[in-house]
């Protein structure tokens, strides 16, 4: 069990991947801006997307979100990605970070912030 606001809620026999808050707290989850996306050339599902993330450079992630979105109208939108998650090759690629997208019976759907804020901010 574990303690949130002032009351007591049991964890379900379902959730078989608990972490603590200790392994929660090394996620790093921030704010970052679509400055790019295109379509990976040779995958349905893939898009490759510029993201700022109030770095020097921009940051490369690839996501596969391609069959839901048009890489068009992501273009100037704020998503939420795992910022330090170790780079991973995909396609020949680099991508450095994973957006979050809830897992619905449609497909994906990006999570977004609910107000414009600065990008590369942190969420806590």
């Amino acid at each position: 069990m574990f303690k949130f606001s002032q009351k007591t809620v049991p964890l379900r026999p379902d959730r078989i991947n608990v972490i603590t808050y200790e392994d929660f707290k090394k996620i790093e989850l921030k704010v970052a801006k679509v400055l790019e996306a295109e379509r990976m050339e040779g995958s349905e599902k893939l898009l490759k997307l510029k993201l700022d993330l109030g770095e020097a450079e921009p940051r490369q992630v690839i996501a596969g979100i391609g069959k839901n979105y048009d890489p068009e109208k992501l273009l100037g939108k704020e998503i939420i990605i795992v910022a330090n998650l170790e780079p991973r090759q995909l396609m020949g690629l680099e991508s450095n970070g994973m957006l979050l997208a809830a897992d619905s019976a449609n497909g994906p759907v990006i999570l977004m912030p609910e107000k414009e804020v600065e990008p590369g901010i942190l969420i806590k």
